[in-house]
């Protein structure tokens, strides 16, 4: 099977395999904030990014080099964020997780799961199925019940997952770490009208979204423009256009407790990570968290 029917040579699928990169160069710093031993292996396994480095000694400006230092440890950042989040949801009563755009995510197997967690990881089925060859080839086994779901996140989702085993009664941890620049405002408000119907007291949900449109300056950053040129991913031509919905009022009317954070704000608190620069592509991403209260009685 090629990389092309893999769905990770193109498109959005090749910004799984960027990330991949990103986290394979954070694993092995000494200061690292995430560990994920599997990522380089799918860097490594794509002919697209198989000369792509997964090791700091591999990137030749070290942090000066705008893609590989300053993007990739925004992406360490951003995972680390998110693993304490779905680890702190499991730990407060959350049974199942959901992973929206879950791409080469690899949760299910590096964290430290409670007993009885069950990990649904949604995305394209070629993109799943790349995965699980390259996870296969290692012989990795999952620490949480692993159950992926091929769907298209642009249509209705929810019949598929509820056909993976999926229970609206219980807990459940919604992540879209990211996805939602990419989808239609109409995808996104579906997206959050749909994890709301399906949670159940006491549910989360986190995502990372880009509430304003890019700027011109904002184009010529040396991240977007390293990634179009070294890459050959167009960041931007990949964002929907289309004005962002206010998800986070969204789910404040329907109940949930939701807070929105910059980059920057967990920079401070982890002493690691990108600090705002002129123009800065990263200043307009928001990171929300939220949360639904139990039922009463």
């Amino acid at each position: 099977m090629s990389t092309t029917e893999d769905g990770v040579d193109v498109g959005v699928g090749r910004t799984a395999l960027m990330v991949a990169a990103a986290r394979a160069i954070e694993t092995h710093r000494a200061d690292s904030l995430a560990e994920d031993p599997y990522a380089e292996h799918f860097v490594r396994a794509a002919p697209v990014s198989a000369g792509w480095p997964v090791r700091p000694e591999e990137v030749a400006d070290g942090d000066a080099d705008p893609l590989w230092g300053r993007l990739a440890r925004y992406f360490g950042l951003r995972t680390r964020v998110f693993d304490d989040f779905l680890l702190r949801s499991a730990h407060g009563g959350a049974r199942q997780v959901v992973l929206f755009g879950a791409g080469l995510d690899t949760r299910a197997m590096r964290l430290d799961w409670p007993t009885g967690v069950t990990v649904f990881e949604l995305d394209r089925a070629p993109v799943l199925a790349f995965k699980q060859r390259v996870l296969d080839g290692l012989g990795v086994r999952s620490r949480a019940a692993r159950v992926p779901v091929a769907v298209d996140l642009g249509h209705d989702w929810a019949p598929a997952l509820a056909g993976a085993g999926f229970t609206p009664r219980v807990p459940t941890a919604w992540l879209a770490e990211g996805l939602v620049m990419y989808l239609t405002p109409e995808a996104e408000q579906r997206l959050v009208r749909t994890a709301d119907l399906l949670s159940a007291g006491g549910s989360t949900l986190a995502y990372e979204t880009k509430p304003r449109p890019t700027s011109p300056a904002m184009v010529a950053d040396p991240l977007y423009t390293g990634t179009r040129a070294r890459l050959d991913i167009d960041l931007v031509a990949l964002f929907d256009p289309g004005p962002r919905p206010d998800s986070a009022a969204d789910l404040a009317a329907r109940g949930w407790s939701a807070t929105t954070s910059t980059p920057f704000d967990f920079t401070a608190r982890h002493g690691r990570g990108p600090t705002p620069e002129p123009d800065d592509v990263l200043a307009d991403n928001r990171w929300v968290f939220a949360e639904k209260p139990p039922a009463s009685g």
